[in-house]
């Protein structure tokens, strides 16, 4: 591919020496090379990175670089962190992300409670909520009380008007002075079968009337800020890959329900139509205990069912048995468990669920290894915590949402 001027001449794809994806200088693509950007400035942290290596890593030029840098700067996403000794010539301003210059809020709709963070754009939590909830109350009464919490946030050591959205400056963008500047928006996470794309709630299980329901576009016009919709297992599957978690796995969560998010190569898999993922609604037993769903002898059905009668290896036994056909049907590299009912009892479902996952492996002649089980860091916040990515992961380049 023939390299231009202005940092690469060709499609999508081309990739510098330290294995970034190379920049395209084209301004169409100016959020692109910013996301580029922004990302290697938070992965250098505190100790920040040159321009000269920005450029490297990106494949951008230098004057590109410097465009971009000063934007940020002038919006104040980045900031000098000192110099750097040279090989040769004077020593490189080195530059740093301004973490506490913005800010996204995560929020997780339960069954039975919602739990909200607020976020900055490392992802480090500086405040957090959490309300009983009834999703069944009515939409008009979950809407309140989600608005409600979210209005309550706010960053440490600020007045009361810096109230999180819908404030005087809710039009603001990260970075411009001013304490009233609303986030980059509101991610909400919550069970599914829901449309990601549209924001669009289906026959969310054990609640049929939310079907249809435009939850996101009702929750933008009462905060006033931008809304993104995802599934629970999605958000906190997202949260797991920015934050570090490589390779193919699937994050299951075991709460009020039972489902997963699905992490292939590195990227959340959705699906054709946003629904992937409704592992809780396999049928394992033809002639089992009736599901909320409309079906019989679903996973979920059976797991929370011996988790009600207080046998919580019978759950983590079908948890298991769920898990070894996702791995059977997706050849992953590990499972993660989390969710309120794991988080009651880790080291039993680690143990339960890696023992079916080990004697299948047995069985098809992969030894007594198995594919590794862990519980998910994060812990009953994880899910909220996901959500709040919805929102930051795009901004670095990192998500779909």
């Amino acid at each position: 591919m023939k390299r231009t001027n202005d940092g690469i001449g060709g499609a999508h794809g081309a990739y510098g020496a330290h294995g970034a994806p190379l920049g395209a200088n084209l301004l169409a693509l100016r959020s692109h090379n910013t996301a580029l950007v922004l990302d290697l400035l938070r992965t250098a942290g505190a100790e920040g990175i040159s321009r000269l290596e920005l450029a490297e890593r990106t494949g951008l030029t230098p004057q590109a670089v410097s465009k971009i840098t000063a934007r940020l700067r002038a919006d104040g996403l980045a900031a000098e962190a000192g110099r750097r000794a040279s090989t040769g010539g004077k020593p490189r301003t080195v530059l740093r992300l301004v973490p506490e210059a913005g800010h996204a809020v995560g929020v997780h709709l339960d069954r039975d409670e919602l739990r909200a963070v607020l976020v900055d754009l490392d992802g480090a939590v500086v405040d957090r909520r959490r309300a009983p909830l009834d999703l069944g109350a009515g939409e008009e009464a979950v809407l309140a009380r989600v608005a409600g919490v979210v209005e309550a946030l706010r960053v440490p050591g600020t007045a009361g008007a810096d109230r999180v959205p819908g404030t005087a400056g809710a039009d603001r963008v990260p970075g411009t002075a001013g304490a009233d500047r609303a986030p980059l928006g509101v991610g909400v996470a919550l069970p599914g079968p829901l449309d990601h794309e549209k924001g669009v709630l289906h026959r969310v299980t054990g609640f049929p009337e939310w079907d249809g329901f435009p939850l996101r576009d009702a929750l933008a016009r009462r905060l006033g800020v931008p809304v993104v919709v995802d599934k629970d297992t999605n958000a906190a599957a997202l949260g797991l890959a920015v934050g570090g978690e490589g390779g193919s796995f699937a994050y299951l969560h075991l709460g009020t329900g039972l489902g997963a998010g699905l992490v292939i190569g590195g990227s959340v898999y959705r699906g054709a139509r946003t629904g992937a993922g409704e592992f809780g609604h396999q049928v394992v037993q033809l002639d089992g205990r009736p599901c909320t769903c409309g079906a019989r002898g679903c996973v979920e059905a059976l797991c929370l069912d011996a988790v009600a009668r207080g046998d919580v290896a019978e759950a983590a036994r079908v948890l298991g048995a769920g898990a070894a056909n996702l791995v059977g049907l997706l050849d992953i590299d590990l499972v993660l468990l989390g969710g309120r009912t794991v988080a009651a009892a880790p080291e039993e479902f680690v143990r339960g669920v890696g023992a079916v996952l080990a004697a299948r492996a047995r069985r098809e002649g992969g030894g007594d290894g198995g594919v590794p089980v862990r519980v998910a860091p994060g812990g009953v916040q994880g899910v909220a915590e996901g959500a709040a990515q919805l929102l930051l992961a795009p901004l670095f380049g990192r998500g779909d949402a």
